[in-house]
């Protein structure tokens, strides 16, 4: 699976410096930014999959900076940092259009558990296409090639996540927590059950992209 990018807004020279280098020890791709306006200016280049974004820093407030990025209809997933615990820091912190909101000092897994949420669910929000197939949340629709496919809530978030990671191997546990993303304690044959299931209704449409097994790993949509 290709390495989420992620980008870390913090003028705290050695937090983040901290935070990437463990963010990229678990996984992800990151680069770090001082400023708002350095972010502003990156997402010239393309927006990453999920944002953390120090609320205090020196040119913006970062709930200002989170309300500029929506305004130029980047949907990436920002996560807040933040000394400010109170509840109203917290409620005009996911107004201004933040995902999540996360108090300093704060445990390290804790921040990479909460990434890892994000992009689950941002993986499942948005309209995903894999070459014929073409997956709409908000319609709840399944195309392939003009022709729809009737499936249940679980069947759609898992295959919406395969279909965001086309060509690229994803493990049973990243899939279990993409289908049953409230914590449910799912078995190994409840999934693969799924999934067979989604290969019989894929099959049945012509030119529809394959599941297939990764042994030891998981599956692939290809």
């Amino acid at each position: 699976m290709l390495a989420p990018k992620v980008t870390v807004v913090e003028d705290d020279e050695e937090l983040r410096a901290v935070l990437v280098r463990g963010l990229g020890e678990e996984g992800f791709a990151p680069k770090g930014v001082a400023t708002g306006g350095e972010l502003l200016a990156s997402l010239a280049a393309g927006a990453p999959d999920v944002l953390v974004v120090d609320v205090g820093l020196p040119d913006a407030d970062g709930r200002d900076l989170c309300q500029a990025i929506r305004a130029q209809g980047v949907s990436t997933p920002i996560l807040f940092l933040s000394a400010r615990d109170t509840l109203n820091d917290r409620i005009t912190g996911l107004n201004a259009g933040g995902d999540d909101y996360l108090t300093k000092p704060f445990a390290f897994g804790e921040l990479v558990a909460r990434l890892h949420a994000l992009l689950r669910r941002s993986a499942v929000d948005r309209v995903v296409e894999a070459g014929v197939l073409r997956l709409d949340p908000a319609a709840h629709a399944a195309v392939v090639a003009g022709r729809s496919i009737a499936l249940t809530p679980t069947e759609f978030r898992l295959l919406a996540y395969l279909a965001a990671n086309a060509g690229a191997a994803v493990r049973r546990r990243d899939l279990v927590n993409s289908g049953w993303p409230y914590g449910a304690r799912v078995r190994d044959n409840t999934l693969d059950a799924y999934v067979a299931r989604l290969r019989r209704k894929l099959q049945a449409a012509s030119a529809a992209p394959r599941i297939t097994t990764v042994h030891g790993v998981g599956y692939r949509l290809e």
